[in-house]
């Protein structure tokens, strides 16, 4: 990562960047199918969450953000498409695993590329969950290892 990105956290309450996280979630959701929260869903949800966000340094652009509830459960994770193999999405799962004794999230259960991504970084499936999204889709709810090793596996991605 170069020295240049600017990490930034968003508080509870807070609606900084609310509007460039949308957008960048919805690119993706046209690109790539995934991503299919309802605006007032996103915006409530973000707004509630401690968002963790990479910003290009010059246009305050975002690379990618992660939204986690206070009890460590990742709402949103989503990296511009340009930036994904930088390790950005790994250092945002790192911050919250950070913050937390425990991470989990939901993917959908056709997100291949979520759910690689996911368990490259040690999430384990805990259950699947039929008809969890609003069209219908299937979930997988994700756990990310046991707390003693969490920090130990996720160190690195920190200290990029």
């Amino acid at each position: 990562m170069s020295v240049n990105i600017e990490r930034r956290v968003v508080d509870p309450g807070d609606n900084t960047y609310l509007e460039a996280a949308w957008d960048l979630k919805e690119a993706i959701r046209r690109s790539e199918g995934v991503l299919k929260q309802r605006r007032g869903f996103f915006s409530q949800a973000y707004r509630r969450a401690t968002v963790y966000l990479f910003l290009e340094p010059d246009t305050e652009d975002i690379i990618g953000f992660a939204a986690a509830r206070r009890d460590g459960y990742i709402l949103f994770l989503a990296v511009a498409p340009r930036h994904r193999g930088e390790g950005f999405g790994e250092r945002l799962v790192a911050q919250v695993a950070d913050k937390h004794k425990r991470v989990t999230c939901h993917a959908r259960t056709s997100n291949d590329a979520a759910l690689g991504f996911y368990r490259h970084l040690g999430f384990e499936t805990v259950r699947r969950i039929d008809n969890y999204y609003e069209d219908g889709g299937d979930a997988y709810y994700l756990r990310l290892g046991e707390p003693e090793t969490l920090t130990d596996r996720l160190a690195s991605f920190l200290t990029r």
